[in-house]
């Protein structure tokens, strides 16, 4: 599964089409391989898209590691007066969430590599489904670089398998200065409310 955060994916393309119903109205997308949940909704995604809080009606959100766009469509569908940064280092990803928001009719959606986002823009909302098997450390250093770039009433909800730590991720971000708390709990993941941490909102501070 490294393609997924893979800049340049190897594996050989072949679109499949997903449906996703979570939304009015429902969201039409193009998935490919080597793009994370190929032809499906994982099932984390799904619980974070059932049970994370609505949005605000307006803002600057995110979602890190965008894939072919499952999360950041529907938060611009819910939040129609928002603006929803979508970033992954997958360029296969980028492409399908590019046009899978243009096919959806939804012009509030910039899609960006991690570094090619402004460095002043702040998130008041994160939704994502990280990409746990990096491993630890850079998950962390992930994690800080982008939680620290949320406004100071910003809210971050992630979705972590138990299996693969998110039980200790929630400890190891309340440690550091982000509040986390479990909101749900479905089929082995957790859904995790992570709030702004003031001593970090310039994103510079250590873990």
């Amino acid at each position: 599964m490294s393609h997924y955060f893979s800049e340049q994916p190897r594996v050989t393309s072949h679109e499949r089409e997903l449906d996703i119903d979570l939304v009015d109205p429902p969201l039409h997308l193009r998935t490919d391989r080597g793009v994370f949940s190929h032809g499906r909704l994982d099932a984390g995604t799904e619980l974070l898209l059932r049970q994370a809080p609505a949005p605000p009606p307006c803002g600057s959100f995110l979602d890190l590691g965008c894939g072919a766009g499952a999360i950041a469509l529907t938060l611009a569908r819910r939040a129609p007066a928002s603006r929803v940064t979508a970033v992954d280092t997958n360029e296969r990803a980028r492409r399908l969430c590019a046009a899978n928001a243009l096919r959806n009719g939804l012009s509030n959606v910039d899609v960006r590599g991690p570094d090619d986002v402004d460095p002043s823009l702040r998130f008041d909302l994160i939704w994502s489904n990280p990409p746990i098997r990096i491993g630890k450390p850079r998950l962390h250093e992930l994690l800080v670089a982008w939680l620290g770039r949320m406004t100071p009433r910003g809210t971050a909800v992630l979705v972590v398998q138990k299996h693969l730590g998110s039980d200790s991720l929630q400890r190891w971000l309340s440690a550091g200065g982000w509040p986390a708390e479990r909101l749900a709990s479905s089929k082995g993941y957790r859904l995790i409310a992570v709030a702004s941490n003031p001593r970090r909102v310039d994103g510079d501070a250590d873990p």
